[in-house]
Parts: C-alpha cells; structure tokens; sequence
C-alpha cells in the first residue's frame, strides 16, 4: 500500500519557482523595452539597467531549472501543515500590503499586529489591542513628529485630523 504524500516534493517546488522566475524576468524585459532600452543623448534611458536585471534573472532561472530536472528526486519540501503555517501568515501579510494604499499606514497596522497577537500569540485580546495601538502611536511620533516624514494616511486618520 502507498503511503500517502505529506507534502509538495522539492523537485516540484524548485521547477515551480524556476518557471515563475522565467516569466517574471520576462515581464521584466517587457516593461523594459517599452521604457526604452537604448541609449540616449544623456546616457543610458531608464529600461536599459533592468532590461539586464530581466536577463539575469531569466539566466539564472534557466539554470536552476535544468538543475531542477537533471538532479534526482530530493523528497519532500515540506509537510502540508507546515504549508498551512506559512499561509496563515502570507495571506494576512498580504491583505495588510494592499490595503495600506487605500487605508492608509496605521489602521492596518494596527490590526495586523493585534490580529496575529491573538491569533498566534495567543494574548488576550486587551493586551494585543494596546500593544497595537501603542506601536502606531510611538510611530506616529517617531515618523511624523520627530523625522518629519509623512507615513500614509487614510480616511480614519483624516477623521482624527492627523
């Protein structure tokens, strides 16, 4: 009888991430030709540089992917609940990347620290609120007040007048 599989195995992993490579050099060369690859009367014109950078990675990647097939099976990467793990993490990390351009810096942050106290620390969630808050408040001083840097803001901190 077969053992059931615990996980993605490493020679599919790494071809995975080889092809996504491949395809990101090429958007890379893509958008890179549109900004003009050439050279100008000043110099360089901005796509030239990652015009190179997308060649590299591309290279690169071909590499790791030829690695990738000639090499013998290497087993597993890792278990499925390790993976559910690193989601758990990945998938908040990444609502809180997008939403701070149209929130703003402080609410998401807020939450994102609060949430994963509760959530993984397993702190009460009045301990998790004022470590949250006072985190963006110490920010908040830092950035603006002390180095004059304005952080993004959305609507909630337009309403406190910040």
């Amino acid at each position: 009888m077969n053992k059931p599989e615990l996980g993605p195995l490493q020679r599919s992993v790494e071809f995975g991430t080889a092809v996504a490579m491949v395809a990101f050099g090429a958007l890379v060369i893509v958008g890179s030709v549109q900004a003009g690859i050439s050279w100008g009367a000043e110099g360089p014109r901005s796509g030239f540089f990652p015009f190179l950078i997308g060649l590299a990675i591309i290279l690169s990647s071909a590499i790791n992917l030829v690695q990738c097939v000639r090499s013998p099976q290497a087993g597993l990467f890792v278990e499925w609940a390790q993976l559910r793990q690193v989601v758990a993490v990945i998938i908040p990390t990444t609502v809180y990347v997008v939403s701070v351009g149209w929130v703003g810096l402080y609410l998401p942050s807020m939450l994102l620290i609060g949430g994963f106290m509760i959530w993984f620390g397993k702190y009460k969630p009045i301990h998790a609120i004022a470590v949250a808050v006072g985190v963006m408040a110490v920010t908040y001083v830092t950035f603006e007040w002390w180095f004059l840097v304005p952080l993004p803001k959305g609507p909630v901190e337009e309403w406190f007048g910040l």
